[in-house]
């Protein structure tokens, strides 16, 4: 069994969170973002404060608060509560991906209805406009119900490989 106190200094830990981060930079996301996933997908804890992220990855209360934030509105990371304490906690799921697949799927409705709202509200004569609206509005709709089925193909996947690892 690993000591928790010896794997939050464990320069393994250290060298993946700071890879995790930079893959997720190069991606698109802020470093940051990257950071704190990376950080607590290797935590042995069942969650983490803020306080202590701040602290693991020198960074500011103010960054972490925005990150996490960020985080949980992405589906990635999701709030714990300890009863009789006023500190945030944060955890992650154990398949932070279909969790984040789900969140992103919320994300893609409010993109279709954008279009959709601005569909009703254009003015008539202008076919150019109205139909990159739709293709647009179109798009999303497609992309959603893709969305379904890829999570759907991922859970089965992951549930296959879980029961050949016996677990």
């Amino acid at each position: 069994m690993v000591d928790d106190d010896a794997w939050e200094e464990d320069s393994r830990r250290a060298d993946f969170v700071e890879q995790f981060a930079l893959l997720r930079e190069l991606a698109g996301s802020p470093r940051m973002e990257g950071r704190v996933l990376g950080y607590l997908m290797v935590s042995n804890k069942p969650y983490v404060s803020s306080a202590e992220l701040a602290r693991a990855l020198s960074a500011s209360a103010g960054s972490i608060s925005s990150t996490t934030r960020r985080l949980i509105d992405l589906g990635f990371v999701a709030r714990h509560a300890v009863p009789g304490d006023r500190s945030h906690y944060f955890k992650v799921d154990d398949d932070i991906w279909g969790s984040f697949l789900a969140g992103e799927r919320r994300s893609l409705g409010k993109q279709r209805q954008l279009f959709e709202d601005m569909l009703t509200e254009l003015p008539d004569g202008m076919p150019g406009p109205r139909k990159r609206l739709r293709n647009a509005r179109n798009y999303f709709e497609w992309l959603t119900s893709y969305h379904r089925k890829m999570l759907a193909d991922w859970q089965e996947y992951r549930d296959k490989l879980d029961a050949e690892e016996g677990e």
